[in-house]
């Protein structure tokens, strides 16, 4: 059940999703007073009412500046938020059930010098202490995540009760941005299967055991790999480069899991991906209705292939 604050924040601006930059104007900060500053509003109209059953001057007058040195803390909160942008949001995707780092950059517009920011979104909280005037600042929030697909961040507060935490001044903020969170590998199981395709042509390798050619020597060649004898006959320095067989691609298929439930599939598939790249394999991912991926290896690839199983269809 819905709580009253979750009622009030779906009644705030925005409403709706936004493209970025966001920029927050008066029409979208709110600003109320804190525990504090209620109870430091019963102790001034304790005081006024005091002076003036005492007819104590000097009490009244104390009393009407501490008033006022309280209304214009709620006008400096207020200008704590006013101007301020939002101007990129970006998360690196991670396996369901880590920490999603999302990263968001202000920048604050204007003269003003603000502290004590404090931004949430779900259960992250984040704390910039000092944004100088014109100048951009990086936050850091670290979600829960818990199913592999998209995550939608949903709304990000931000506020403060700066300065002197009499009032609380707070805005929303909701980006039109979806993370991708990989599917949840699994952690013990099969190795993965043999490699169907033959080996491929030989690719050259410093480590390799069949010579290959010589070359010239270049900066960052080991010495051992020189050749002394024939370098002797040379004006420069010879290295044996040598040429290795090519490792066999694997083929990963959904059809061969084929007893397994969904998720125990993707959880399996997606620990043989991470494999596979660690080992340096080329490796392909075939799903039921869509298009082969690969046979490649590196980085695009396996971002490639753990966002197709993140973005099948649940059970």
């Amino acid at each position: 059940m819905a709580s009253w604050r979750d009622r009030l924040a779906g009644l705030a601006r925005p409403r709706r999703t936004e493209p970025l930059p966001v920029r927050l104007d008066r029409r979208r900060i709110y600003v109320l007073p804190t525990r504090f500053g209620l109870f430091f509003g019963a102790l001034l109209a304790a005081m006024i009412l005091g002076a003036l059953n005492y007819n104590n001057n000097p009490a009244l007058l104390l009393a009407l500046l501490l008033a006022a040195a309280a209304l214009a803390s709620l006008i400096a909160a207020h200008l704590q938020l006013s101007g301020l942008r939002l101007v990129a949001l970006s998360a690196d995707p991670v396996a369901a059930g880590h920490p999603l780092p999302l990263a968001l950059l202000l920048h604050g517009a204007g003269a003003r010098t603000r502290r004590g920011l404090r931004l949430q979104c779900r259960d992250a909280t984040a704390w910039i202490g000092h944004l100088p005037p014109e100048a951009s600042v990086e936050a850091v929030l670290y979600l829960s995540t818990e199913r592999r697909g998209w995550l939608e961040p949903g709304r990000i507060r931000i506020e403060t009760t700066q300065p002197l935490g009499l009032a609380r001044a707070w805005a929303w903020f909701r980006p039109e941005t979806d993370l991708l969170v990989y599917p949840r590998p699994e952690p013990q199981g099969p190795p993965a299967p043999s490699a169907t395709d033959g080996a491929g042509p030989p690719r050259r390798d410093a480590t390799g055991e069949d010579l290959h050619h010589l070359r010239p020597y270049r900066a960052g060649d080991t010495r051992g790999a020189i050749a002394w004898k024939p370098s002797a006959r040379q004006a420069h320095l010879m290295v044996r480069e040598y040429e290795r067989p090519a490792a066999a691609e694997l083929l990963l298929d959904w059809r061969s899991l084929a007893p397994l439930p969904t998720e125990s599939r993707i959880a399996r598939l997606a620990r043989w991906v991470d494999e596979a790249e660690r080992e340096g394999r080329r490796y392909r991912l075939q799903l039921p209705g869509q298009p082969v991926l690969g046979p490649a290896q590196g980085p695009a690839h396996h971002h490639a292939c753990l966002r197709a199983l993140a973005l099948l269809p649940h059970d």
